[in-house]
């Protein structure tokens, strides 16, 4: 009887296992569409509003054209952490996304973050940005097919600019040094390596082509390692989520043993709502990685 009742408990676990592995792959891709969806009808708005412009239907065309901006835009400052910074463009590698400001947990569910304190695309210095590989959409999931001359696009409110790929290295975890200024205007870009682990990070660094652009002061320092109790909500949010898992597999089961398997599904589909949500909790507590 104990043995049945532990191997129940172990398939269980190894449900819910499996389960959060499918969330961490898949889930988290609906999160972040639904927030590049908005983010890119916002920065569309803005950059629309940013040259006098009036879209038709509300909206700007922004897909890059074959040759990179001529024009010197004025200055403009960062965004709040959050906001829309630009649209990132990788032909080689399919790679279209709003990029935001900032790097912490949330920032980089909404796609790729700007590093805060450093150059923004198109201005003099190191415009550093980091991605997932391998979760909430995976922007940069073939940044290694990356070689040089390969052309990157950003597009700003101060116009749209040209990169060429120079180099690709492999660095620790905890290497910042890869975002430290630079005297000549680049582009790193920074993810997890290998896939589906952050043993290292993968930078690629590319050199602007177009013209540069005047620089927009700022007084941010680079980000500082995030501890494991900094996510949202912390710990307590996840342990509710949790004790709400437990909550409702009971009553499933409950209902089970009592012969009401008509409610079952019901409840089951409520309680893999909660376990969603439990997931999303859970996963701003894990050890840092893109």
């Amino acid at each position: 009887m104990i043995v049945r009742g532990v191997g129940k408990v172990l398939i269980g676990a190894g449900l819910v296992v499996l389960l959060f592995v499918a969330y961490e792959l898949w889930g988290t891709g609906l999160i972040t569409s639904g927030h590049q969806n908005s983010l890119r009808h916002q920065f569309e708005r803005d950059l629309g509003a940013h040259q006098g412009v009036t879209p038709p239907n509300g909206t700007t065309q922004t897909t890059p054209t074959t040759q990179p901006t001529q024009s010197v835009q004025n200055p403009v400052p960062a965004p709040s952490e959050g906001q829309p910074d630009g649209i990132i463009d990788i032909p080689k590698i399919g790679s279209d996304y709003v990029v935001v400001e900032g790097t912490s947990t949330d920032d980089l569910e909404r796609g790729p973050g700007h590093y805060p304190g450093t150059s923004l695309p198109g201005n003099p210095g190191n415009a550093a940005i980091a991605g997932h590989r391998t979760t909430y959409l995976k922007p940069f999931y073939n940044l290694d097919q990356l070689a040089p001359g390969d052309p990157i696009y950003v597009t700003t409110l101060q116009g749209r600019f040209q990169y060429k790929v120079v180099d690709t290295l492999v660095v620790s975890p905890d290497d910042v040094a890869v975002l430290n200024p630079t005297a000549s205007p680049i582009l790193t870009l920074t993810t997890c390596n290998p896939r589906y682990s952050a043993e290292t990070r993968m930078v690629v660094q590319a050199s602007l082509v177009s013209p540069v652009v005047a620089a927009v002061p700022t007084t941010k320092s680079l980000p500082r390692p995030r501890s494991l109790a900094e996510g949202r909500g912390g710990w307590s949010s996840a342990a509710l989520w949790a004790l709400a898992c437990i909550a409702f597999g009971t009553v499933v089961w409950l209902m089970w043993r009592r012969r009401r398997k008509w409610w079952v599904p019901v409840v089951g589909l409520v309680g893999l709502l909660v376990l969603f949500f439990f997931f999303g909790a859970l996963t701003p507590l894990l050890p840092a990685g893109y």
